[in-house]
């Protein structure tokens, strides 16, 4: 079956090729780059890309397609190649004010303050009151030490939004910068006294209440509120860990850096930090493996090395402490203390003679020294060159310098994250928009949709199947194996292209036989794979026309035309600002409030269908309960949900959103209950809402 899968996508390949010869001079523009805009609403940056890709090379002398690319790539931290386009979109159109605003937070990430400031001026010389100009070139001003032209800055930005939080915490940066905290603080007060909802400003205080006034508690309360706002940023769990192990909360500490190693595996941090604090509490194998972890990414981390040979020791396992005094003694020949703790692991494992030829390299340096005791520390020398270093780097302008007791401090306790800028550049995107309620503070379980890029849940394992998938499947009529999934498939660069590719064989398919039910619903599915949900309702009308029977292509149609009503939705909040004061912005708010009613309508009438054709399809009936849920009937969605899991009773995400739907009800008994249940069964967000409910 594989076999024939590759045959088949290699046929798929070779047909655009051929037909891709000849389609160049054709292209739609227009349609190609409101394609690409759809894949930017949807956050689908790669797949945007290869739209834009086309509509520039078809026509390389358009302003619009290198805009929106430099969008795409300055969401995927590509900062280089977005200000390579947003210049290029500049060149060709020097009115776009967006395309100026793109270039300076590209040139801001990527260290070039002053190139930044003058995009920023570029732009208010053709918008004068637009804020996030305003402010992201009050950030530049400060990083170039212009105190005078910043604090002017902002205070252009207050006289025309009095109420500008991040104004404040701006100012506070600026202030702390001139070794002002007094001033500082009484910024962020006011910042927070305007704004609950700024992680930046909590952390910030935080850190103010820390190394100023040693205050832990003030700390960790600040510390609270910024994880409830950004509770899946790993580095607020190791600073409230190191606030924690200061009023000798040891536990809490480590659950938090347990925590953060959840959110982000790959920190050294937090993994240095356990290590440090399973040290200190006794648990010394689960230290090692800690140290262990840091030093497979950085071998050359001396203390996680130092560390590792001490616990070695500690726990019997000369052989490995051997090793790693080695490493440390190579590095560091002058080490006294080194030459005898080696020798006396070489000692325990019966090699006296090492062990005496250690002890004497030893005592040769006592007596070179004239001393009797080890004076030589390997954590000063390693502190004095990260100074000598820091203090280069502030001669280059690339950073302000630690002071010798920061570094020092750095290399013998915790570690925390710093937040470099507080108040980070923002690109004001007015080409997408997040798709979600302001009034709801959690995301329920996306829709299932077909897909043909299965993904397992990693804590439980389970992945979705229903009959009629299965009889597809084995029809080998797709190509691909179809599935269901929670939510869209992010597609990479070689998965799109098979997308396109796909889409042309089948056209052509379409164009020399008769056409089939099932050839229309794999390419309805392709053309949703790419964004393009016209195209596939427009498919799956023709799949139902020539089989009513044929139940996924009424999921297919559901599909789509859920992803018309985010579309909907984010291209709404993405020009909310710029439509709010239009002379027809009531009557376009009707008018999408009526289309938004109709296209739920219409996704309720295919579940339904779906649902009369297979009444066991449990996905249909929870998808059911999503769309009751967007219209606002949560007593019919707890009903869909109910019904899902009496189908499929480990259906994790019916859970979930069911304990979201009883809690937005105000029954907390059975809302807890059912998300205590979806955590069990892997909805890690799960836990982080019920911790709130339990406060």
């Amino acid at each position: 079956m594989k076999k024939m899968q590759t045959i088949y996508r290699r046929l798929a390949l070779l047909a655009m090729l051929v037909v891709s010869l000849g389609v160049h001079a054709q292209i739609n523009t227009d349609q190609v780059v409101n394609i690409g805009r759809n894949a930017l609403y949807f956050e689908d940056y790669i797949l945007a890309i290869q739209y834009f890709n086309q509509a520039i090379k078809a026509k390389p002398f358009l302003a619009e397609p290198y805009f929106y690319r430099s969008v795409a790539k300055i969401s995927l931290e590509d900062y280089r190649g977005a200000e390579r386009d947003a210049s290029m979109a500049i060149e060709r159109n020097p009115f776009i004010v967006d395309a100026y605003q793109v270039r300076g937070v590209s040139r801001q990430n990527l260290g070039d303050y002053a190139g930044a400031v003058e995009d920023y001026e570029a732009g208010l010389n053709l918008m004068p009151e637009d804020k996030n100009l305003l402010i992201n070139r009050a950030i530049c001003l400060t990083a170039l030490k212009k105190y005078d032209d910043a604090r002017e800055a902002y205070d252009r930005l207050l006289q025309i939004d009095r109420r500008n939080d991040r104004a404040y915490i701006g100012m506070a940066q600026m202030n702390l910068a001139n070794k002002d905290t007094t001033a500082a603080l009484e910024n962020l007060n006011r910042g927070i006294a305007l704004s609950k909802k700024n992680a930046s400003a909590y952390v910030l205080r935080a850190e103010i209440a820390t190394r100023s006034r040693h205050d832990f508690e003030s700390a960790l309360a600040d510390m609270d509120s910024a994880i409830m706002l950004e509770p899946r940023y790993a580095g607020y769990f190791i600073n409230r860990a190191y606030m924690k192990y200061n009023l000798d909360d040891y536990f809490g500490a480590m659950a938090d850096y347990d925590y953060a190693i959840g959110l982000d595996p790959a920190s050294q941090e937090a993994h240095f930090n356990r290590g440090l604090l399973r040290a200190e509490v006794g648990d010394n194998n689960k230290a090692i493996s800690d140290f262990s972890f840091v030093l497979k990414s950085n071998p050359s981390n001396f203390m996680a090395l130092y560390n590792r040979a001490l616990l070695y020791m500690r726990t019997g396992q000369f052989r490995e402490a051997v090793s790693d005094f080695t490493a440390i003694l190579k590095k560091y020949p002058n080490f006294e203390a080194g030459y005898m703790a080696r020798g006396e692991a070489k000692r325990r494992m019966g090699d006296n003679k090492g062990a005496d030829a250690d002890m004497e390299k030893a005592m040769a340096i006592f007596r070179r020294n004239k001393t009797h005791v080890s004076t030589f520390n390997p954590a000063e020398i390693e502190a004095t060159a990260a100074i000598k270093k820091a203090e280069q780097r502030a001669l280059d302008g690339d950073d302000e310098p630690e002071t010798a007791e920061e570094i020092i401090n750095r290399f013998n306790t915790l570690l925390t994250v710093n937040e470099s800028e507080p108040v980070k550049p923002e690109y004001a995107n007015r080409q997408r928009g997040h798709i979600q309620n302001d009034n709801v503070e959690v995301e329920p379980m996306p829709m299932f949709t077909l897909s043909y890029y299965a993904r397992d849940n990693r804590l439980n394992g389970n992945t979705h199947y229903i009959r009629e998938i299965t009889d597809v499947n084995d029809s080998r009529l797709l190509t691909g194996n179809l599935s269901l999934v929670s939510g869209e498939s992010q597609l990479g660069e070689e998965e799109i292209q098979l997308s396109f590719a796909n889409i042309d064989y089948i056209n052509s398919l379409l164009s020399h036989a008769k056409p089939r039910s099932i050839d229309y619903f794999a390419r309805g599915l392709d053309y949703l794979m790419v964004k393009n949900p016209d195209a596939a309702i427009a498919d799956a009308d023709a799949a139902i026309a020539l089989n009513p029977q044929f139940m996924l292509a009424y999921l297919l149609r559901a599909d789509a035309r859920y992803m018309q009503y985010r579309m909907a939705l984010a291209h709404d909040a993405g020009s909310a600002g710029t439509q709010d004061d239009a002379p027809d912005a009531k009557s376009h708010a009707m008018l999408r409030q009526r289309q938004d009613v109709t296209t739920l309508d219409l996704m309720m009438a295919d579940l339904d269908q779906a649902i009369k054709l297979s009444p066991k399809n449990v996905y249909a009936h929870f998808n059911k309960g999503n769309v009751y849920m967007l219209q606002g009937d949560y007593t019919s969605a707890i009903s869909c949900y109910s019904h899902a899991i009496e189908l499929k009773p480990d259906l994790a995400e019916a859970y979930y959103n069911r304990g979201l739907m009883y809690l937005r009800m105000g029954n907390k008994s059975m809302g807890v209950a059912d998300l205590s249940r979806a955590g069990e069964l892997g909805v890690l967000p799960s836990y982080n809402i019920l911790k709130r409910m339990t406060r």
